[in-house]
């Protein structure tokens, strides 16, 4: 598979979509003038047409509008739980390789433990415990998805260690609380903004999957989980705009970012070669 480097095409038309994407979730809610909770049961399931671009659902609420709003809602849920996922794993990892000896070998396998649980079901027990309860839910996918980018941090602060520099910044007196904030706190930042990107794709599903589940959010509020779920007895009924609008809006987002947070990850994450001679 050639790089991204090689593909400038590929990321460009991934920024795009993701713009655009962005614009449909915040500016159609507000402009579209209508609550998406509006509810017209004489405008049940109606196909897509001018008036109603995605058609409606069971309740007569307009797809267009509300697969913005359940977008929005999926997009900052996730949002929040990349970045504390991202935070906490780097946090981890760099305490592990900063400090070594038996704190490094204990973290290590706490995350071993709870590497071997299924983050799914792990989610699903902590949701259960607050159904519909929105920290929970944020709770559940943060704290079962930050192992990896701890592994990463940890990988990073341990090579950065060996490094020349950082012998010389000893030498010079400087305490390891110095030493860990100046130099090995920033040369795990980078793999930190890299995880919070790649964790979008992961946390929007993971979010998607509780409401789908019914474990989510509440049926009433708009997200793309609680979409799906409302679909899933529509299609039965022939109504399958409901389920390919939402769908998409899910399979396109998550390709989107997974595309542009590749390419970040290559400009951030140097080669093999560069990071043995680093």
């Amino acid at each position: 598979m050639r790089s991204l480097r090689h593909r400038p095409h590929s990321l460009i038309g991934a920024i795009v979509v993701l713009t655009v994407i962005a614009v449909y979730a915040l500016a159609v809610p507000v402009l579209a003038g209508a609550d998406p909770q509006w509810t017209d049961f004489a405008a049940a399931y109606q196909p897509p047409s001018g008036s109603h671009r995605f058609g409606t659902d069971l309740a007569g609420r307009d797809l267009f509008v509300r697969t913005a709003a359940g977008l929005r809602v999926s997009l900052v849920i996730a949002a929040v739980c990349a970045v504390a996922s991202a935070a906490v794993g780097v946090a981890v990892g760099v305490t592990a390789g900063a400090l070594g000896g038996w704190v490094d070998r204990s973290v290590m396998r706490l995350v071993d433990g709870i590497n071997a649980l299924p983050h799914l079901l792990l989610g699903i027990v902590v949701v259960a415990l607050y159904p519909g309860n929105l920290v929970a839910i944020i709770a559940s996918i943060a704290l079962t998805h930050w192992t990896q980018v701890a592994r990463i941090a940890r990988a990073e602060v341990r090579a950065a260690r060996s490094a020349p520099y950082l012998e010389a910044a000893r030498l010079s007196g400087a305490t390891r609380t110095r030493v860990t904030i100046t130099h090995l706190v920033p040369s795990a930042a980078g793999q930190g903004i890299v995880a919070v990107i790649l964790l979008l794709p992961h946390a929007i599903w993971h979010e998607s999957t509780l409401s789908f589940l019914g474990l989510g959010l509440p049926p009433d509020q708009a997200s793309l989980g609680t979409l799906l779920q409302d679909a899933r007895a529509a299609v039965l009924t022939g109504a399958w705009w409901t389920l390919l609008f939402p769908a998409a809006a899910l399979i396109v987002t998550t390709l989107a970012v997974a595309v542009v947070g590749a390419a970040v990850d290559h400009r951030i994450t140097p080669p093999l070669p560069e990071r043995a001679i680093r």
